[in-house]
Order: structure tokens, then sequence, then C-alpha cells
């Protein structure tokens, strides 16, 4: 599995980066359950995970800051 890449991200609406960072945070929530009770399969997946969040909130920071007004 490769990591995401941010080029991608940033082809993003709103409204998806929203749904994906709910989503990865939902999956973020799963993956520590699952180490938890020691069924987790592929520990990279927190990697992968932590760092599509990352992107995700990244992106969705420059765009709020290209749209606020500047002083």
């Amino acid at each position: 599995m490769a990591l995401p890449d941010i080029a991608e991200t940033r082809k993003l609406s709103d409204t998806e980066i929203n749904e994906q960072i709910s989503g990865t945070r939902r999956e973020l929530f799963d993956l520590r359950f699952q180490q938890a009770t020691s069924r987790l399969e592929n520990p990279h997946r927190f990697r992968h995970a932590r760092i599509k969040l990352a992107q995700l909130l990244t992106v969705q920071q420059e765009r709020e800051r290209s749209a606020a007004p500047a002083n």
C-alpha cells in the first residue's frame, strides 16, 4: 500500500475533505480498538491513516486561510 498523495487530496472538494476527515478519524479509532483487542493484522495502517489525516487537515487549513480576508 503506497502512502497517500497530497496532490490527490488537493483535488477534492471541501465536502469530500470533511467526509474523508471523519472517515479517517473513525478508521484510526477502529485501528486503536483492534490493537487493544489484539486483532490488528496490519500495523502499518496506523501510519498511513495518520499521514492521510494530516494531509487532509493541512489542505483544509490552507483553504480556510486563503478564504479569510487578509489583515
